[in-house]
């Protein structure tokens, strides 16, 4: 019996409804929720789980990840019913993309650290969980997020190598570049020793 193709038309709906969970921006809707202000004018900036735990109040930054985790998370699971893991990885992305680059903020969002967990986890769960030691490895060592989460990143492209999930490495490696990208003011603060410790002043 041949294999059953995904027809592209679904793939692009798919990626659209993926693009659209990722530009809900949780942040700045936790934030205000929460009587924290307008997240934008906080820290950073950045509408991301890091800059809302900047504020003080942990649990706004414990759901504002977990939010933003689900949301790729989701789009992943959806695809994944409805067309299987091309269709899951076109979503996945287009989920991270729509947290980096979200139509709602003028395509100026986060650096999609939370986003891509959410992703790696529901497509590849032996990466994202090696990614989640990777990540509280690092930070144990240096308490430098940023650092934690470059390691985690540019990591998991390889562990999906070594574990056998090859077909998500392409997917993986593009996440990380894109990482990499949206923190290149951290890795320039890293690179001068400046970048913020957290419990540190």
């Amino acid at each position: 019996m041949p294999e059953l193709v995904t027809p592209l038309w679904l793939i692009g709906v798919l990626g659209l409804v993926g693009y659209g969970l990722g530009s809900v921006a949780f942040g700045p809707l936790v934030a205000r929720a929460m009587g924290l202000g307008d997240l934008r004018g906080i820290g950073s900036g950045n509408i991301g789980a890091t800059n809302v735990l900047r504020t003080g109040n942990k649990a706004a930054a414990a759901l504002t990840l977990l939010l933003d985790a689900a949301k790729g998370a989701a789009a992943v699971a959806i695809a994944l019913a409805l067309a299987g893991r091309d269709g899951a990885q076109v979503a996945g992305l287009a989920a991270f993309l729509g947290h980096v680059f979200p139509v709602f903020l003028g395509f100026r969002g986060g650096k999609g650290v939370a986003t891509w967990l959410g992703v790696t986890l529901a497509l590849v769960w032996p990466v994202g969980l090696a990614a989640c030691a990777f990540w509280a490895a690092v930070f144990a060592v240096t308490r430098i997020s940023s650092l934690s989460a470059l390691v985690a990143a540019g990591l998991a492209p390889l562990v999906a190598l070594v574990t056998g999930q090859g077909p998500a490495f392409a997917l993986l490696l593009a996440m990380a570049a894109l990482i990499f990208w949206t923190h290149r003011a951290n890795l320039s603060r890293l690179l001068a020793g400046t970048e913020p410790r957290f419990g540190r002043k």
